[in-house]
């Protein structure tokens, strides 16, 4: 996988002057069966959350308030996506490292991942991964 394989997604959106309403559906706006939602919160602003990569999880990532910026590397290139509105998701697949940062105050992100939890399917050291990647190893 390359960071040209990580794509922003956008969800439906239903306005409405009484608020307005976004949804996703698997294998809809999400592009894989999805057995875990978790999110990410009290996050004081401007800190990093994350940095690691995933041996098979794919994940699908939303603002739900505020913003962050999620930085996708392959080990060889990197790109920032500025999460900022509810009904953009970013869809990042297994194999690519990903770092959370920027959080504005009281932001709210959103993650549906493609597994449950499972610690063994992480690599948390950057160092690592990039020789895993060098080997075809993720």
């Amino acid at each position: 996988m390359t960071i040209d394989d990580a794509r922003l997604i956008e969800l439906p959106r239903f306005n409405d002057p009484r608020g307005n309403l976004s949804f996703v559906e698997q294998h809809n706006q999400v592009p894989f069966k999805f057995e875990r939602v978790y999110w990410i919160y009290d996050v004081p602003g401007g800190e990093n959350r994350s940095g690691h990569a995933y041996h098979t999880t794919e994940e699908l990532i939303i603002a739900i308030s505020g913003s962050l910026d999620v930085i996708v590397d392959d080990g060889t290139n990197k790109r920032t996506f500025t999460l900022n509105r509810s009904y953009y998701g970013l869809y990042i697949p297994k194999g690519l490292w990903r770092t959370l940062t920027n959080f504005s105050t009281n932001s709210l992100a959103l993650e549906i991942a493609s597994t449950p939890y499972n610690r063994a399917d992480y690599v948390e050291d950057y160092g690592t991964y990039k020789r895993m990647k060098q080997h075809g190893e993720i």
